[in-house]
C-alpha cells in the first residue's frame, strides 16, 4: 500500500465482500469498488443493490475529502443495535470518483464480520480512516500512533 497513489485510485474489487453483525447479513457483493491511497489499506464501496439499505438511517453528519468531495454518513440499525455513523457515501463525488456515486463504505470495527474473499478484515488503526486490513497489506498505516503528520 505504500505504492498506492495519491490522489487515490478507484479499482473494481473482484473478490466477494461481506458484512454481518449479530448473525445478520448487512451486505454481500462481488461488485465492490476499492479506493487505494498511499499509506492506507483499501476502502471498499458496495453497491446499494447488495446492501440491506432498509437498515440505513441517514445521520446528518458530513465530512470533506480533498479528493472525493463531501461524504454523508449513515447509522445502521440491526435488531436493537443502532451503530452510529458507521457508513458513508459520496452522492456527488469529485471528478475521477464518479464510480462511487450511490455506493456505501463501512468501517470494519463496529461489525462482527467484514470479509474480503474468505479473509476476515480488521479496521485501519485510529478509528478515523475506513480502510480494511487483510494479510495482503502491511503497515505502518495512517492512523497509528505518530502518523498524524503524514
Amino acid at each position: 500500500m505504500w505504492d498506492f497513489p495519491r490522489p487515490p485510485a478507484v479499482e473494481h474489487e473482484g473478490a466477494r465482500v461481506r458484512i454481518s453483525h449479530a448473525e445478520d447479513d448487512l451486505a454481500d457483493t462481488t461488485s465492490a469498488w476499492r479506493v487505494l491511497e498511499t499509506s492506507h489499506p483499501p476502502v471498499y464501496y458496495l453497491p446499494p443493490a447488495d446492501v440491506a439499505t432498509s437498515r440505513l438511517v441517514e445521520s446528518g453528519s458530513t465530512s470533506f475529502c480533498e479528493f472525493k468531495g463531501v461524504a454523508r454518513y449513515w447509522h445502521v440499525r440491526i435488531g436493537d443495535d443502532l451503530l452510529r455513523d458507521v457508513a458513508w457515501s459520496y452522492p456527488d463525488p469529485s471528478p475521477g470518483y464518479e464510480a462511487l456515486v450511490g455506493h456505501l463504505a463501512f468501517y470494519a470495527g463496529p461489525f462482527d464480520s467484514c470479509t474480503v474473499g474468505d479473509e476476515q478484515a480488521t479496521p485501519q488503526p485510529g478509528g478515523f480512516y475506513g480502510g480494511w486490513v487483510t494479510s495482503g497489506y502491511a503497515g505502518p498505516f495512517k492512523g497509528e500512533p505518530g502518523t498524524t503528520g503524514w
